[in-house]
């Protein structure tokens, strides 16, 4: 078991096959060192680098998501077809994004069911199915359902 941030950081990494290049070693320690799961976007996650005294750039910062995106070790939610979130939890389950805060978390999966989904066009396999549930503070005066 790994002792140190930069340990799980390496190992997350090796486990991959992706080499602990600097740039790789900084942003997964930021994102497992301390083995909670995080949603981030490239641009939360370049603010917390900075904000830790770390130098890297905004590019560098997308261009390793992806890298750790196609290397499985983080799953890409997109919102609104524009904005994506990282996610270190790469197994299947559901999401709530916060409107409010712009912040999505995990949602719980026990009470969810997907009862059909519809034949993908010939030729075409499901490949994942995402689920969001969008969250919002209710107007005044409103109840519950």
């Amino acid at each position: 078991m790994p002792k140190t941030q930069a340990d799980r950081a390496g190992t997350w990494l090796s486990r991959a096959g992706l080499r602990p290049t600097r740039q790789r070693m900084t942003l997964a320690t930021l994102l497992v060192g301390d083995g909670e799961h995080r949603h981030v976007t490239a641009e939360s996650l370049y603010s917390l680098a900075l904000e830790r005294g770390e130098k890297v750039a905004l590019a560098t910062v997308y261009n390793t998501l992806r890298a750790f995106c196609d290397a499985g070790l983080v799953h890409e939610v997109t919102v609104d077809g524009s904005k994506s979130y990282f996610d270190t939890r790469t197994d299947d389950h559901p999401h709530f994004y916060w409107e409010n805060s712009s912040n999505l978390t995990d949602a719980p999966a026990a009470d969810m069911t997907i009862a059909h989904l519809p034949e993908p066009p010939a030729g075409m396999e499901i490949a994942k199915v995402d689920v969001v549930i969008r969250l919002r503070p209710r107007a005044a005066g409103e109840t519950g359902a």
